[in-house]
């Protein structure tokens, strides 16, 4: 409203200075935000409690998974195990191909470890700040497409490679992996039990033949004793089997090529066992006492 010092002035409006005072249904309403190119509704609440639902149902089908199939697990960590080839998870099977070649590895180790994974991992922490183009058509924005197409490939191709060099080497070396070898031995067990206690009677009633045999002195200083221990009980947990019982399996002759040749995890040990004083005779004295290891 304008008007002069006179009181008798007319009073003319030119505009509505009244202030229209909202319900509380118009207060609830969120603002329309249609008229403003890209931003369609406002972000607090709408926009986040979206997110949100999103998360929780990620969250939740990522729980149906984990229990529905359970993490394998190995046996527990055995530093005497020198058959075991050690894996990481899936998603660092990329950085540990890397490290494998040349220039990430020995002299470059801190290049590989450290310097690539650091940039990789920077670049992707600052690209909302170096790339802040309105354009979100890939097709549009060939340096950051074509950044991300390499990135994917070369992720693909290293975890395929890594991948693919584990099996081989599980091949050449004819090892079993440590959960399939547990798995297995657990669905064994349960058949095992089911079908009656004889074999644990059997196993309860072995134990050591012809304790004072030469051959028992000769096994407390070859290699058998730190794997397979005094009491020729072994390791099961850790994938090593026990001696007792073992002349019911195998004969001398077999026993004998088992410590010349190596068997599953297990190396050759005839010449490790030369290494440490025994003599061939000495090897076949030992041979002829496991031989001997039968259930009673």
């Amino acid at each position: 409203m304008a008007h002069g010092h006179k009181s008798d002035e007319k009073i003319v409006y030119v505009g509505d200075s009244r202030v229209i005072k909202k319900s509380q249904e118009q207060r609830l309403i969120p603002r329309d935000y249609s008229a403003y190119p890209g931003k369609s509704e406002a972000f607090v609440p709408n926009f986040l409690l979206k997110e949100w639902m999103v998360g929780v149902v990620v969250l939740v089908g990522m729980l149906v998974l984990v229990m529905s199939d359970p993490a394998p697990l190995g046996y527990p960590a055995d530093p005497k195990n020198t058959a075991f080839i050690p894996m990481p998870d899936w998603y660092f099977l990329f950085m540990y191909q890397l490290l494998k070649y040349p220039y990430t590895s020995g002299d470059y180790v801190v290049l590989g470890a450290v310097v690539v994974p650091g940039l990789l991992f920077g670049g992707l922490l600052l690209a909302p700040f170096l790339d802040t183009g309105k354009e979100r058509r890939f097709y549009r924005r060939p340096i950051a497409s074509s950044l991300m197409i390499l990135s994917l490939v070369a992720c693909t191709y290293l975890t395929y490679t890594s991948w693919a060099h584990y099996q081989v080497e599980l091949k050449e070396k004819n090892i079993v992996p440590e959960h399939i070898k547990r798995e297995e031995e657990m669905h064994a067990n349960k058949g095992a039990a089911a079908g009656g206690g004889a074999s644990k009677e059997t196993k309860k009633g072995a134990a050591i033949v012809a304790a004072d045999d030469p051959g028992a002195e000769i096994y407390k200083k070859a290699t058998c004793l730190s794997c397979h221990g005094a009491g020729l009980k072994g390791m099961p947990a850790s994938g090593v089997p026990a001696l007792l019982g073992v002349g019911d399996k195998h004969s001398q002759d077999e026993i004998l090529g088992i410590i010349k040749n190596g068997k599953g995890n297990m190396g050759k040990q005839y010449q490790a066992n030369i290494d440490k004083g025994l003599t061939d005779a000495d090897i076949t004295k030992l041979t002829e006492w496991l031989a001997k290891q039968k259930a009673q």
